[in-house]
């Protein structure tokens, strides 16, 4: 039993190392093929087809991962009971390292996968739009679009910003908070004042 369970341990292993070499090769050029993961990762591409028949299978486990970490971060955050527009930083602050680790979504979900990215990111976005609607709701963000669409907006600025930051600064950060903060319709010195309190 035990040679079992080191060799699932084991299996795990590369899977998460594939998944993790995946982000770095896709992030650098998103039409990199699963020969170049293989490579990257330093197993056979009969590896990478083991763990992910396709490509698309690949993508969506990444998909999954990123909407996993990221729906566990906006449930806390909501959970503090804070205004909407300070619940978006801390939502911000606390998701910047993982929208810059997935970043790479953003130019995928405009390609061939499009629509299976844009399927599994349904649990994520309806709880942005439920956000969003509680801050319109509180005079908090703008009412001229729907929340659902004034969510992606924002949300869609973070990883814009996200794919331009290479080098993942604070500076990226900021202004990611920042601009989407006003995209949401907040004031820029409530903005501004909103990410200086941030701890």
């Amino acid at each position: 039993m035990p040679a079992e369970s080191s060799r699932v341990r084991s299996m795990n292993e590369t899977r998460d190392r594939i998944l993790d070499v995946a982000l770095d090769v896709l992030g650098d050029n998103p039409d990199a093929g699963m020969g170049d993961i293989a490579s990257a990762a330093g197993v056979v591409r009969r590896t990478v087809y083991g763990h992910f028949p396709s490509r698309l299978d690949l993508i969506r486990t990444l998909t999954e991962r990123a909407v996993t970490e990221m729906t566990a971060v906006l449930t806390e955050v909501d959970a503090s009971g804070a205004e909407a527009d300070a619940m978006w930083v801390e939502f911000i602050a606390r998701i910047w390292p993982v929208a810059h680790r997935y970043r790479v979504l953003l130019a995928l979900r405009r390609g061939e996968y499009g629509e299976a990215i844009h399927g599994l990111l349904g649990p994520l976005d309806e709880l942005l739009a439920d956000l969003v609607k509680r801050g319109q709701d509180s005079d908090v963000f703008a009412q001229h679009l729907p929340p659902g669409i004034l969510s992606q907006i924002a949300y869609g600025v973070v990883f814009a910003i996200a794919d331009s930051d290479p080098s993942n600064g604070t500076l990226g950060a900021r202004a990611a908070t920042i601009t989407s903060l006003l995209m949401l319709g907040v004031p820029e010195t409530r903005a501004i004042a909103l990410v200086d309190d941030q701890p």
